[in-house]
């Protein structure tokens, strides 16, 4: 973990060690605290998990950097806590030797100044609908006394109607134990209504009157929030354009199907995205304009002689974009095996800030979805980004003739200060073309 954290010591209470969020290493001004492995109370030892924080690139464990006791956490789950902020106070017995210079006042090397406070974000209340599907894994809303009662009766809070403020469950609710699912006998219609839940009213559906969820509010955080910046400034600062070809990719399937029975690509999984993106790498090496950026402050267009491989993967967390490092370097058989690992890594939550950063030009893959093509936009500090739909067998023009071929649509959407449509367009039919001959990739793979 990049920086140490400045031990703090307390006048009145023995030695209590105050350890704050530290730079992950990636440029970050804060993170989201997603759960706490430990509780106050807890006996804690050295480089001992105490929480993990999601970020915009990774969910990162955080080790503690000393030993002793846990006499207070100071953030809760869901929480956005400014980097250099309190996380967590350990009492240690031992004697602790301050460096010279440290005050209360103290952060991190590199942080900068103080952050005043954590920001307090509450957890949406799931509804009668949605809590039977909602993962157990996330918190319900409800204060510090009913969640330890709960945990003491084993008693899930997302099946409990809170009461409290914003619907947070309180100790009385705990104690009542009223299921959110519980059954409950219809009112026929003319009858007493039943008394709302959580506010909301019921509706009539066939002369019976249902509690039921009209809409449910989710804090916006993590790779969401991130996301969501890093598409915001992509609408507003990119004058973007899109232009799209259709690929008879027939002499592409053809090549896969037996490449997949040879020896080297044994054991692998080779997809026509791999193909795909050794037909890109090779197009980009044609037509290194698309692998630009621009730079703002300076008025410049960087060209970049080097390929950072962008792949969107759909992961649990949301959107992720690990992108593989020189990948004009790379065979097809190391493209295979590369593209494969980081979607992995990815869909698994092990994806580093490193492996998240740092891209020039991505693929998305929307066929998977059974999608013909898509519009994406531009990722900041890139130039164009590829859609590849679905490969499908449909009616084509072969040689004169109507037959059945394997076809796809590629899209590209680029910034158009960077990219003129002759560019854009020049690039897209060269993608295609190897696609159309994968033969001419052979001095390529």
């Amino acid at each position: 973990m990049k920086g140490a954290p400045v031990p703090e010591q307390a006048a009145d209470d023995g030695h209590v060690l105050e350890f704050r969020l530290p730079d992950l290493g990636e440029g970050l001004a804060d993170g989201d605290l997603v759960s706490w492995s430990v509780a106050v109370g807890d006996t804690v030892e050295l480089n001992q998990t105490i929480a993990e924080v999601e970020t915009a690139k990774a969910v990162v464990a955080l080790p503690s950097p000393f030993s002793g006791v846990v006499v207070e956490l100071l953030a809760e789950p869901g929480d956005t806590v400014p980097v250099g902020a309190p996380l967590i106070r350990v009492r240690n017995d031992l004697e602790v030797t301050e460096p010279p210079t440290a005050t209360r006042n103290d952060v991190l090397v590199g942080y900068g100044p103080e952050a005043e406070s954590t920001s307090r974000r509450r957890k949406p209340v799931p509804s009668a609908a949605m809590a039977a599907t909602t993962p157990s894994s996330h918190r319900a809303a409800a204060t510090p006394a009913a969640r330890k009662l709960a945990k003491e009766l084993g008693i899930d809070l997302w099946f409990v109607a809170g009461s409290g403020p914003e619907g947070a469950v309180t100790v009385d609710d705990v104690r009542s134990a009223v299921p959110v699912t519980a059954p409950r006998t219809p009112a026929r219609v003319g009858d007493s209504a039943p008394a709302p839940v959580n506010g909301h009213s019921g509706d009539t559906d066939g002369g019976l009157i249902e509690p039921t969820a009209r809409e449910v509010r989710t804090p916006v955080s993590g790779v969401r929030k991130r996301t969501a910046a890093a598409m915001l400034a992509s609408a507003r600062t990119i004058p973007q354009a899109s232009t799209f070809v259709t690929v008879d990719c027939t002499a592409s399937m053809e090549l896969l199907d037996h490449l997949r029975t040879t020896k080297s690509f044994e054991g692998l999984t080779l997809t026509p995205l791999a193909l795909v993106a050794k037909a890109t790498l090779a197009a980009i090496a044609e037509y290194p304009g698309i692998n630009s950026a621009w730079d703002e402050p300076n008025q410049e267009i960087v060209t970049r002689h080097y390929v950072n491989l962008g792949i969107a993967v759909a992961a649990e967390r949301g959107l992720l974009v690990p992108n593989l490092k020189e990948a004009q370097t790379l065979s097809l058989r190391e493209l295979c095996r590369e593209i494969s690992d980081a979607a992995e890594t990815a869909r698994s939550g092990n994806a580093t800030p490193a492996d998240l950063r740092g891209g020039t030009f991505t693929i998305t893959n929307v066929g998977v979805f059974g999608v013909d093509s898509g519009v994406p936009l531009v990722n900041p500090g890139e130039a164009a980004i590829l859609c590849l739909g679905s490969i499908r067998k449909r009616p084509w023009v072969f040689r004169d003739e109507l037959a059945v071929r394997w076809v796809t649509t590629l899209g590209l959407s680029f910034d158009h200060r960077i990219i003129d449509g002759e560019l854009g367009a020049r690039f897209l039919a060269t993608t295609a073309g190897f696609l159309e001959d994968p033969l001419t990739l052979l001095s390529r793979v």
